[in-house]
Order: structure tokens, then C-alpha cells, then sequence
């Protein structure tokens, strides 16, 4: 949630930035519920400070004056009455209008959409096969990795079952990553995967995009549940409504977690197999640090996700996403998009980014200066290290030989127990 007291003595510069990914903005509504608001609040704290001062004062005064005076208190306590349910009606319609804001662009995020994306860098060598590729479909039929047909038949389109090798390749990635992620002095998480309204408005999920999730109830929003999209929506709610010492700064946890999506739209023809499904496994990073701290923590993070790909030896890319291609949270977001040979381009494994203070104003997550003494909002970041739907195709695809094999990367090799995999 954007902070009411920028939009209120900064409301061009906020303009300016969210039309960096809306098409228009128009924050008049808001503005005018903020000042009706606080009109009515002022007028009630007068009406309120006059009924202390009548209380006060009505015994010391003569008997036919104290039937003024409380005639005088009564007709307060419902003007009053009347005012405060005025402002919690205001107080309410406001919320609404803030809660669908998306978060402002950093100054550094270009304006548009996907064209507008900046490839940072690459890393690896695409690869060149000399014989014909298959792709990560075929390649998991013919090992047995995956079964397609068995997944639709349990969960309809979208899903699938690991198999053998597949099961044990997928696992393998996990216990990777949950060791890699150990050793940075993260805290290892293991959250519910059903979460509460809360955790959805939090993250922002909700109320905009509350129908991408699966849904467990419907009705008044304060008893939908909900299950996790990601991890994310789970960690980021670790702290609400806490105030957490500024020497505890900065918080970082990874969790795994299957994430479950509805992904509205369709299933193009590049995106068969694992490529897309409403069922994944992922690890996703977390971090609350102080405002100072947010820029630095999230090169750090998106160095984190790197360092994983480059120990698996997969070609891919760095991206800086252009303010239309962020998600609504978020002020920054850096792609990490892995090489998939039979697509012939790239496809997102990880996304990190950073919300500034938005999630946790939402959430109500605050740390307490040290030096002041004053509770602040804490930054939150988050980033995937990694979505294995589309890690596990990038490595099949990018690692297959001529005979059919896969050769098993070797950071992954004592989790398998194998170096390839083989019909």
C-alpha cells in the first residue's frame, strides 16, 4: 500500500510514477475521501475535547445550569456517535481505493511494457547440437521421467507426475537448493499451504487478484482460505502486525513449498509439458531489512539466484523488467530466464524483486529505530531460487547427447546418485 501522506502532499510525483505502468491515474477520489476523513475527524476530536471539558466542570455548576449542560453532553455524544461512523464509512471506501494502487516504480524503471525489458546480461554458452534436439516432452517420455497422461487423468490438464529418475532429478533439485540456501545463513521455512485472507491482502494479492489463486471459501473475504500461489504470500505475512528491534535486521528465510495457480489462459502450443501448470515445486528467498539496506539486499539476492544457475552450468539471462512487466507489489523485479533449446528463447526460473515499504504497510510490519526510537516500516524482497517446472526442462533440454541420455549436473550428481540418466 502507497503511504497516504505522499499522495497527499506529493500527489504528481506518485501520478508521474504509476503511470509508468498505468495507462491513467487519477488519484482525485482519494484525495477527496482523505480530506472528508479528516475533516470529520477534527470536528469529532472538538466535539470530544468539548464533552471533557462540560464533564469535568457540570458538577461545580448550579443545579438549573447542570440540566443545560447535560442536555448539551447528550446532544455531543450523538453528533459524535453520527461523525465517527461517518468517518469509519470514509475510513473504509478510502482502504478500498488504496488497496487496488499497485506500488510506484523505483526512479531507475523504465516506463512500459515487455519491449521495454533491458537484458543485463548472459551467462554460459547457448548450447549448439550438432544432431537433432528433442524436446523436454519427448526427452521425458523416453526416460521415463514424466507421466503426462497419468497427470491429467489425477488432476486434469496442467498437472503431471514425476517419475523414477524424474521424481529423483526433481528432488534432487530441492536438495540443492534447501543446502545451498543453508549455507548463506538463511532460515529454512516450512509453511502451510493454506493461508488466510490476511496473507493474500499482505502480499497484494488480494482483493485485486484474488481470483488467479484457488480458492477454499467463499463469501465474507475475512474467512476465505486460500492456497499458496508461492511461498512468498506465506513468508512475507511471518512478521504482520509485529515490530521487530532494528539489531534483528536483516530477516532472511527460504521455504519450499508446491505452488498452486490457476494460470488464466490459455496453454499455446511452445508451452506444453512443464512449461506451465497450476501445480510446482519451488524455493522462494525472503528478506525484511531496513529501508537503507533494501538496495544493496537485493543485488545480493539476485546474486544468490546466479550463483545457483551457474553451479548447474545452464545458459540464461539477467532481465531489468520495465514498470508494466512488474507485478503490481513490486518497485523493481530482476528476471532470471533460463535457455530452452527447443523453444528457441528464454523462460523466467526466477523473478526477484523488491516491494519498498508497500508490503509492509499493508501487513503493518514495522522495526523500531534504535537511535530514535520511532517505529519505521521495514523493505521487503523476495526472489525464487528456483521454480523447478521449467529448471527441470532447461537441464534435460540443455544437457541431453545424441544416444537419448541426460548428462545429470554435477552439483546435483550425490542427490541422485547417478551422472546420467539413461533409457
Amino acid at each position: 500500500m502507497l503511504d497516504i501522506n505522499l499522495i497527499r502532499t506529493s500527489p504528481e510525483k506518485v501520478k508521474q510514477a504509476l503511470l509508468k505502468r498505468l495507462d491513467s491515474v487519477d488519484l482525485d477520489a482519494i484525495l477527496d475521501l482523505d480530506r472528508k476523513r479528516r475533516e470529520l475527524i477534527v470536528e469529532s476530536d472538538a466535539l470530544k475535547m468539548r464533552k471533557n471539558t462540560v464533564s469535568s466542570t457540570v458538577q461545580k455548576q448550579p443545579k438549573e445550569a447542570q440540566q443545560a449542560l447535560f442536555a448539551e453532553m447528550k446532544e455531543i455524544s450523538a453528533k459524535i456517535k453520527t461523525l465517527d461512523a461517518g468517518a469509519a464509512l470514509v475510513e473504509t471506501e478510502l482502504g478500498q481505493l488504496m488497496a487496488e494502487l499497485p506500488n510506484m516504480p523505483a526512479e531507475d524503471v523504465v516506463a512500459g511494457g515487455k519491449e521495454n525489458n533491458a537484458v543485463l546480461r548472459e551467462w554460459g554458452t547457448r548450447p549448439d547440437f550438432k544432431f537433432e534436439l528433442k524436446s523436454h516432452l519427448d526427452l521425458s517420455k523416453s526416460l521415463g521421467l514424466i507421466d503426462y497422461e497419468r497427470g491429467v487423468k489425477l488432476g486434469g490438464t496442467g498437472f503431471w507426475v514425476y517419475r523414477d529418475m524424474g521424481a529423483r532429478l526433481e528432488w534432487a533439485l530441492l536438495n540443492f537448493f534447501v543446502e545451498t540456501h543453508l549455507a548463506k545463513n538463511y532460515s529454512f521455512v516450512l509453511p502451510p499451504h493454506v493461508l488466510n485472507y490476511e496473507c493474500g491482502y499482505t502480499a497484494g494479492q488480494f482483493p485485486k487478484f484474488k481470483d488467479d489463486v484457488f480458492l477454499l471459501a467463499s463469501g465474507d473475504d475475512k474467512k476465505v482460505q486460500f492456497l499458496l500461489p508461492t511461498a512468498e504470500t506465506a513468508l512475507i505475512s511471518l512478521h504482520r502486525d509485529e515490530i521487530v528491534k532494528e539489531d534483528e535486521l536483516p530477516k532472511k528465510y527460504f521455504a519450499y513449498s508446491p505452488c498452486y495457480r490457476k494460470e488464466a489462459g490459455g496453454y499455446g502450443a511452445n508451452e506444453r509439458g512443464m512449461i506451465r501448470g497450476h501445480q510446482f515445486n519451488k524455493v522462494e528467498l525472503i528478506r525484511f531489512t531496513r529501508p537503507e539496506d533494501s538496495p544493496a539486499a537485493f543485488e545480493e539476492m539476485v546474486a544468490d539466484v546466479e550463483s545457483v544457475m551457474q553451479k548447474l552450468g545452464l545458459h540464461y539471462r539477467a532481465v531489468k523488467l520495465a514498470a508494466k512487466d512488474v507485478s503490481a507489489s513490486m518497485a523493481r523485479t530482476c528476471d532470471i530466464e533460463v535457455w530452452i533449446p527447443s523453444m528457441k528463447g528464454y523462460k523466467e526460473v526466477s523473478s526477484v524483486s523488491s516491494a519498498n515499504d508497500y508490503q509492509a504497510r499493508r501487513g503493518n510490519m514495522r522495526f523500531k529505530r534504535a537511535a530514535t526510537g520511532k517505529n519505521e516500516f521495514v523493505h521487503t524482497l523476495n526472489g525464487s531460487c528456483l521454480a523447478t517446472s521449467r529448471l527441470f526442462p532447461a537441464i534435460i533440454e540443455q544437457f541431453q547427447r545424441e544416444d537419448g541420455s541426460v548428462v545429470v549436473p554435477e552439483a546435483l550428481r550425490k542427490f541422485i546418485g547417478t551422472d546420467v540418466i539413461t533409457i
